[in-house]
């Protein structure tokens, strides 16, 4: 093999550069934004103890989450009837930006004292920057709180004494 040979590799590589470059230039301008403001409204419109995070971590990725910060104002009066009653804060709904700009979501589920071995976090997707929408947004939203609902109920499946 010639050196010249490498010319269409070298290509190749400096176009797979500028691809990550765009995803990220649309993140930081498009996606972050739009994630933000969907986030923020559904906060704003049902107030179950939840808030919107815009976090930075590596110097090189970003992310933007909805996670579980307080108990829902309007069910504080029945918890106060058990005196025993812990809420377990967390479980997050994270649109992460990875190293080649890409968007992925996952879910963390909040961490007990002792952890389910049947229950795990969630890789729910990974998507191009210009192809979250709204609508996508609102959907994993939706897988989100089906996770936590399940996470906070669980469906009792094996009986004590049992194996399955």
């Amino acid at each position: 093999m010639k050196i010249e040979h490498l010319e269409e590799r070298i290509n190749d590589y400096k176009v797979s550069i500028q691809t990550v470059v765009e995803k990220k230039i649309y993140w930081e301008t498009t996606t972050k934004k739009l994630l933000l403001k969907t986030l923020n409204n559904v906060v704003q419109q049902y107030k179950i103890g939840w808030r919107v995070q815009e976090l930075s971590w590596i110097n090189t990725n970003e992310a933007v989450n909805i996670t579980f910060d307080s108990f829902p104002p309007d069910l504080i009066t029945k918890t106060n009837q058990l005196p025993t009653y812990q809420f377990i804060q967390g479980g997050a709904l994270v649109f992460s930006q990875t190293y080649s700009g890409d968007v992925n979501v996952f879910i963390l589920l909040p961490l007990p004292d002792i952890i389910n071995e049947h229950e795990s976090d969630a890789d729910l997707a990974t998507y191009p920057p210009h192809k979250l929408t709204e609508k996508i947004i609102l959907e994993k939203i939706d897988e989100f709180l089906k996770k936590m609902i399940a996470w906070e109920v669980p469906t009792i499946k094996n009986k004590v004494g049992y194996l399955q």
